[in-house]
C-alpha cells in the first residue's frame, strides 16, 4: 500500500498548487509570477509524482475497477472483474456496496472489493449546492482511495457516472504513470437529462466536461457500434465495442432448479404458491410438482405463464407501458379469449420503485398478478431462465446504447418483446429472436399473440424460442478475451 505521507504530501502538494496559482492570477504580482509558479507546481508534482510512480515487482499484474455506482448492481463491471482474475490480474473492485455482489465475485481471491460510501452532499439549501458539494467530497474521497492502493497497471472506470470520477481517475493516472480506460455506457449528460432538462446548467456542465476529459483516456470501450461512430464523429475519441455479452450462468434453467427457485420464492411472494395439494406429500408450486415417489419434477399443465421484467426503476424505462398492456390483456382474458392467465414479475431496485407499486396496488386484475421482487445475484439467472416471456422497457437517454437485461435474456434463450429505440436493431432482430414495440396497445397485441398458444412450443413463442437456441452467439468470456485482453498488452 501507498504510505499515508505520500498520500498527505500529495494533497498539500496539490492544494498549494492551485492556492499558488489562483494568487497569481488574482494579485497584481507582475508579468514573471505566473511562470515561476508554474515551474515550482512542476517541481513539488514531480517530486510526488516519483514517490508514486515506484514499482515493484508485481504492479503489472495489478487493475483497479471503479464504479461510482452499486457494485452488485453492475453486472458488466463485474464481468471485467472475472475476466481480469481468469488471466492473473489481481483486481480491487472500487464501489458502493449497496446489494450483494454475485458469488462468484465474492469467492475469487484474486478480486479484493474496496467499498466507499454513497456521498449525498449538503442536504439544506439549494439543489446546485447539493451538487457541489457532493461533487468536491466525493472528488477528494475517490483521490484518497486510489492514492492510498498499491500501483496499478491500469484504471478501467465506468461511464457513467463520471462526475467526479473521470477527472480525479485521469489525474492519477497521470501522476502514477497508470493506463486510464473508460467503458463507455451511455453519456452521463443524456440520463441527467431526463429529469433536468437538456438545457439546465448543471446538464450543459455535465455534456462539456465529459467532452473535456472523455478524450484523454487512453482506451475507450463502448456498447454500440453506434456509439463507437458518435464518440469518433463528435468526440474525437477512437473506442473498442465491447458488446454485452450473456456470462456462462445464463442458461435455460433445469425444472429441478426452477421448482427449488419457485418454492423460495412462494415463502414470501403468493404469486408463486399453487391454490391447493392434491395431496400433503406433493410439493407444488403455482407452476410446478415435484413427485413424492421419485421426486421428479414437472410442470403443471394449469399453469400460468411467466413474464419477466427487470429495471433499476429510473425516468429511462415508462413502467406504466407494460402495466397499461397488462390491463389490456386482462380484458382479453375476460372478454373470453383463449389465453392463460400471467404472472408479472418485476425485479429491480431504484427511486420509482415505490411510485410503481402504488399504482399496481390500485389495479383491478384478476388474471394477472404482479410481484416487485429483488433477487439475490444467484437467483436473477435462474428467473430468467425458468420464464415464458421477457419484456424490456428500455430506452436509451441517448440512443446509443442498449439493454444489457434483453443480453442476458437472450442467453437463456428467453423472447423479449422490446419498446423500439435507435439501434435497438444491434440486438433485437423483429420477429427472429424478439418483437419490437411502440406503445403499450402493440404491447398487449404482442402478449396476445405470442401466448395463444400456450402452454405449447408449436405456436409464434416457441418458435422465436427455437430461433434463439439454435443462434447462440459468442459469450462474455470470448468477447472480453477476443476485445479487451490486448489493450491490457499494449505498450506505454
Amino acid at each position: 500500500m501507498a504510505t499515508r505521507g505520500s498520500t498527505v504530501l500529495l494533497l498539500a502538494a496539490v492544494a498549494g498548487i492551485f492556492a499558488a496559482l489562483a494568487s497569481c492570477f488574482v494579485a497584481d504580482a507582475g508579468v514573471t509570477c505566473p511562470a515561476v509558479c508554474l515551474v515550482v507546481a512542476a517541481g513539488v508534482l514531480a517530486t510526488c509524482g516519483r514517490r508514486l510512480r515506484q514499482r515493484d515487482a508485481g504492479w503489472d499484474r495489478r487493475v483497479c475497477v471503479l464504479v461510482l455506482g452499486d457494485i452488485g448492481r453492475s453486472p458488466r463491471m463485474q464481468y471485467h472483474a472475472l475476466s481480469l482474475s481468469k488471466h492473473g490480474y489481481q483486481v480491487t473492485f472500487v464501489g458502493f456496496l449497496e446489494s450483494k455482489p454475485h458469488q462468484d465475485v465474492l469467492s475469487e481471491e484474486k478480486i479484493r472489493i474496496a467499498a466507499i460510501p454513497e456521498v449525498k452532499g449538503v442536504r439544506a439549501g439549494p439543489k446546485l449546492l447539493t451538487y457541489v458539494t457532493k461533487t468536491m467530497v466525493q472528488s477528494a474521497q475517490i483521490l484518497q482511495v486510489l492514492l492510498s492502493m498499491e500501483l496499478q497497471a491500469h484504471i478501467l472506470m465506468q461511464n457513467p457516472p463520471g462526475l467526479p470520477g473521470i477527472a480525479v481517475a485521469w489525474f492519477v493516472c497521470v501522476l502514477r504513470g497508470s493506463t486510464f480506460i473508460i467503458d463507455w455506457h451511455n453519456y452521463g449528460y443524456t440520463i441527467m437529462a431526463l429529469s433536468l432538462g437538456a438545457s439546465h446548467p448543471l446538464v450543459r456542465l455535465a455534456k462539456w466536461y465529459e467532452h473535456l476529459f472523455g478524450p484523454l483516456a487512453s482506451h475507450s470501450l463502448c456498447v454500440t457500434n453506434a456509439m463507437k461512430d458518435d464518440l469518433a464523429k463528435n468526440w474525437g475519441i477512437k473506442a473498442t465495442t465491447l458488446y454485452d455479452r450473456p456470462a456462462s450462468v445464463f442458461r435455460e434453467t433445469p425444472l429441478d432448479l426452477r421448482h427449488e427457485l419457485f418454492v423460495r420464492l412462494a415463502d414470501s411472494h403468493p404469486q408463486f404458491r399453487a391454490a391447493r395439494s392434491d395431496s400433503e406429500e406433493t410439493e407444488t408450486t403455482v407452476f410446478t410438482v415435484r413427485k413424492p415417489g421419485d421426486g421428479g419434477v414437472t410442470l403443471r399443465a394449469d399453469r400460468p405463464a411467466l413474464l419477466i421484467s427487470s429495471t433499476s426503476w429510473t425516468e429511462d424505462e415508462d413502467f406504466s407501458v407494460l402495466l397499461k398492456a397488462l390491463e389490456e390483456y386482462e380484458g382479453f382474458v375476460r372478454g373470453g379469449a383463449p389465453l392463460p392467465s400471467l404472472v408479472c414479475v418485476i425485479t429491480g431496485k431504484g427511486p420509482q420503485k415505490e411510485h410503481y407499486k402504488k399504482l399496481i396496488a390500485s389495479m383491478n386484475l384478476e388474471k394477472v398478478k404482479i410481484c416487485t421482487p429483488w433477487l439475490e445475484a444467484e437467483d436473477y439467472p435462474l428467473l430468467l431462465g425458468s420464464a415464458d416471456l421477457g419484456v424490456c422497457l428500455h430506452k436509451s437517454s441517448s440512443g446509443l446504447d442498449l439493454p444489457m437485461k434483453v443480453v442476458d435474456m437472450f442467453g437463456c434463450c428467453l423472447p423479449v418483446c422490446a419498446i423500439q429505440f435507435d439501434c435497438l436493431h444491434e440486438l433485437v432482430q423483429h420477429g427472429e429472436n424478439g418483437l419490437t414495440f411502440g406503445d403499450s396497445a402493440e404491447l398487449a397485441g404482442q402478449l396476445k399473440s405470442l401466448l395463444s398458444d400456450f402452454p405449447s412450443s408449436d405456436g409464434r413463442l416457441g418458435t422465436l424460442r427455437r430461433n434463439l437456441r439454435a443462434s447462440r452467439g459468442q459469450r462474455w468470456e470470448d468477447n472480453w478475451d477476443q476485445n479487451v485482453l490486448p489493450l491490457l498488452a499494449v505498450p506505454r
